[in-house]
């Protein structure tokens, strides 16, 4: 087999290329990062680069779908196409720099203050002549002799401190002493609580002490650049030599900045954090930890653990006190993981003796009912549209993202994201055109985009200049200038439709699940971003919700995050927390009868019309 050179301009770095390679597994085989949200299958257009010199195959099919001629002419190809026959100088695109808006805020239930982390401070004074003791005697008496199996590293802690002064902090997990530290250091208790989303990330800093919230960070998850959804990660751990490392590489690599960031703006050190909580859906758990989750996306479709997990942060590489604990909050199963048990916890309805929905919607729609007293969940693929992706205008929520749409008689209303000219379509954007596409009446109940011919017929013509169409593929023009168009094509249609679908399907077939009527919800209480940024007449008007819940739909933010902050400021959360998971009966969508029918039929758009 041949072998070539490949460079990376203009930085000059090199790396070795086997003839007729794939050019993004090379360079995801090299760490180097691009966004791939398809994991390579040629399906979303995103792995762009630009062949600066060589020899590469000819353009494909897939390159023709999502490349203009232009850039075609331009050198640009998709990374997953291209083969290598020969040395190859390629440019990556540049990283985007702009900051994005990840909800990090939510309601706070009441909790008691009691966490597992403490701290005692005691003095050791030296032993009269001749008394025959030892300083580990001396401080086990002021701990009540709670002091068991000590590690090496403990007892080392200890004659150091002893070596400088007599003062010393005892740390205590629950009854555990699991450290020493110099000095008093009884009023800097603190701990991390995070959710690694399948799209985001959010780490708070929380004051053991008080209970109290100093702060969050957020990132975009590192690892979206190796596939959009939780089977395509599945996939990329997989098939991918080191593929498993590498998305856990990032992500604690990632979690680890975010920790730096929050020690810098609130003036405290890495070493005083003593206990990280963690809540993410099943294979975020397992990709966090290292944990091989093939079995997640295949039959039987079973995850290696499900239960909570508690174990050194040390394990992991985590840049915290060298005593500290990680504590992955517990899931149910392979598809509602622990940020669905966290989110229970917050809404407060698992031990309601009311009719209530719990939806948490972003890539994947996971959803709770409990009907007095007792949870029932299922999960459906809502797949990325309803964040952006997958979309061809689609962009994360950022500067120059359409955040809002309202289309008149005479304009096209658009809310954009920091009032720049616009950009691209963020989720709620995508979410709210779609909605005014279906308002307005520009597509049939089936989801095809009418033609401008049928709009004129039914006396729509004020709407028909929106409408365009280009070998033969139809779009909705909301804004074009400055050599930028924004547009809904009709493929967009199909994925926020076949989103809606799988969301709406899977809320009915709870329903039927536990012999319950719409009529009878008391409740609908929806967690996630969507809580901020898009409004309940959106989620009506697509038909993601039935307009009967109207009045009956409260947002509670991003319950996920708060649910981990909750297992660290008190122990009757975290109890709770773990006995919601046990309580929660999973319920399968693919074996229920007649389930493809309910889902097709939810594809409508027919009552909205």
């Amino acid at each position: 087999m041949n072998c070539y050179k490949l460079t990376i301009v203009p930085a000059g770095e090199i790396y070795p290329l086997a003839g007729k390679a794939n050019l993004l597994d090379v360079i995801h085989r090299e760490g180097i990062p691009l966004e791939s949200p398809c994991s390579g299958k040629g399906t979303c257009g995103k792995c762009k680069i630009q062949i600066i010199a060589g020899q590469v195959n000819s353009p494909t099919v897939e390159e023709a779908e999502h490349l203009s001629d232009q850039e075609l002419e331009q050198g640009i190809r998709l990374s997953c196409r291209v083969e290598a026959l020969g040395d190859l100088e390629v440019r990556l695109p540049e990283k985007e720099r702009k900051s994005h808006r990840i909800l990090a805020t939510g309601y706070v239930p009441e909790a008691v203050l009691e966490p597992v982390i403490k701290k005692q401070v005691i003095s050791v004074t030296d032993p009269g002549l001749g008394e025959n003791t030892a300083y580990l005697d001396i401080i086990a008496s002021q701990l009540n002799d709670n002091l068991v199996s000590l590690s090496s590293k403990s007892l080392r802690a200890i004659a150091e401190i002893i070596s400088r002064e007599r003062t010393m902090t005892v740390v205590y997990n629950l009854n555990t002493v699991i450290g020493f530290e110099a000095g008093d250091t009884s009023g800097e208790s603190f701990a991390v609580a995070i959710d690694i989303g399948t799209t985001t990330v959010v780490a708070s800093l929380v004051d053991l002490n008080s209970g109290r919230e100093l702060g969050s960070e957020t990132a975009l998850n590192p690892q979206t650049q190796y596939g959009l959804d939780v089977l395509s990660r599945i996939e990329f751990a997989g098939k991918t030599p080191e593929g498993l490392t590498l998305l856990q590489t990032v992500i604690l690599e990632c979690l680890n900045g975010l920790i730096a960031g929050l020690c810098r703006r609130f003036k405290i050190a890495a070493k005083r954090i003593y206990e990280v909580s963690v809540a993410a859906n099943t294979t975020m758990q397992h990709l966090f930890l290292g944990v091989d989750p093939r079995g997640i996306g295949q039959a039987p479709y079973i995850p290696v653990f499900r239960n909570e997990q508690y174990f050194p942060a040390s394990e992991l590489g985590l840049n915290v006190s060298p005593f500290a604990h990680v504590y992955c909050l517990p899931g149910v199963s392979s598809y509602i993981g622990s940020d669905i048990v966290a989110g229970v916890l917050v809404a407060e309805i698992f031990n309601s003796p009311k009719n209530i929905l719990f939806i948490d919607i972003g890539t994947n729609g996971e959803m709770v009912l409990v009907k007095e007293g007792k949870l029932s969940a299922c999960s459906c693929a809502a797949g990325p549209a309803l964040e952006g992706m997958n979309i061809s205008c689609g962009m994360r929520a950022s500067e120059g993202a359409v955040e809002g749409v309202r289309i008149n008689e005479n304009e096209v209303d658009l809310k954009i994201i920091d009032n720049v000219l616009p950009q691209g379509l963020c989720g709620s954007g995508i979410m709210e055109a779609v909605s005014e596409i279906v308002r307005v009446q520009l597509v049939e109940s089936s989801g095809r985009l009418k033609t401008r011919e049928k709009l004129i017929q039914e006396s729509k013509e004020q709407f028909a200049g929106l409408l365009a169409q280009d070998s033969g593929k139809k779009r909705v023009i909301l804004y074009s200038e400055n050599q930028v168009e924004v547009a809904v094509s009709q493929s967009d249609i199909r994925q926020v439709q076949l989103a809606k679908g799988a969301i709406l399907s899977g809320f009915y077939a709870l329903l039927k699940h536990l012999d319950l009527e719409l009529g009878d919800l008391d409740e609908v209480i929806i967690a996630g971003a969507f809580g901020a940024h898009l409004k309940v007449e959106s989620l009506i008007g697509v038909g993601l919700i039935p307009a009967e819940l109207e009045e009956k739909v409260r947002y509670i933010g991003n319950s996920a995050k708060t649910g981990a902050l909750l297992s660290l400021v008190s122990r009757e959360a975290r109890s709770k927390l773990e006995q919601i998971a046990k309580d929660i009966d999973y319920f399968e969508l693919s074996v229920e009868q007649g389930y493809e029918k309910l889902f097709a039929k939810c594809l409508s758009f027919s009552k909205l019309n």
